[in-house]
């Protein structure tokens, strides 16, 4: 039985906009999670224990974070399609940070299978998801957010700890490796939560960053990149 024989008669469609942006970060998320897939599937136990480009993270800490992230998006897209609405992780900030430290340190093989599997269960909770369940809610570490905006984020989650991982020779994946769609979505958000975050009349980026090109940007303003003269954005911490 296919996803729209399970709707009930007067249950709505998605709004067209809605639609599309949702079928548009779908894809991305989807595409990004085959890209670190690639990467990781022949992942040896000493680049698994190596440090990260995350402070006091090992690439097995940034991987066993992917894979419970993907779950706690499947908990709350579930929760939204009862009705309800569920903490992205239990025992808030406190548990993932204990569920991470507790799978961080498995070999390579647990590593990646973990990762496989989770993003396995969040496509196919993705493709099983009612038009009510996009309209539902989700308690996010960072407050309530709309279900159907959980896969740019997710999308975003993956681009990120992919560079995150660090990981050396032809698995590099840096700034230039993040999608067009992407750079230019995420530039959008940020840009808007700089401004906000601003005392009025100095919301506008310094000179340094709008001088360089989109990628280097953003990767300053997720924390990720230096630009020489400009301290940390500061829009994460």
């Amino acid at each position: 039985m296919n996803q729209d024989e399970n709707r009930t008669e007067h249950e709505p469609d998605l709004a067209p906009d809605l639609a599309r942006d949702l079928a548009r970060d779908l894809a991305g998320a989807t595409a990004s999670h085959r890209r670190l897939i690639d990467a990781v599937q022949d992942l040896g136990d000493p680049e698994a224990a190596a440090p990260s480009l995350l402070a006091n993270w090992s690439v097995g800490h940034v991987l066993t974070h992917l894979a419970r992230n993907a779950d706690s998006h499947v908990r709350m897209i579930a929760a939204a399609e009862a009705g309800t609405v569920a903490d992205q992780y239990e025992d808030g900030t406190t548990g993932r940070a204990a569920e991470i430290e507790r799978g961080a340190h498995r070999p390579a093989a647990e590593l990646v299978d973990d990762v496989v599997s989770s993003i396995d269960r969040l496509e196919a909770c993705w493709g099983a998801t009612s038009p009510a369940g996009w309209a539902g809610e989700g308690m996010t570490v960072g407050g309530l957010a709309p279900i159907s905006d959980l896969p740019f984020r997710r999308w975003r989650e993956t681009e990120v700890h992919h560079f995150d991982l660090g990981l050396g020779s032809g698995l590099a994946y840096g700034i230039g490796c993040w999608p067009d769609d992407y750079v230019r979505l995420e530039l959008g958000r940020l840009l808007m939560q700089w401004s906000s975050r601003r005392p009025m009349g100095l919301t506008q980026l310094p000179v340094e960053a709008t001088a360089a090109d989109d990628r280097t940007r953003l990767g300053w303003l997720l924390g990720r990149i230096e630009i020489v003269g400009l301290p940390a954005a500061g829009i994460f911490q």
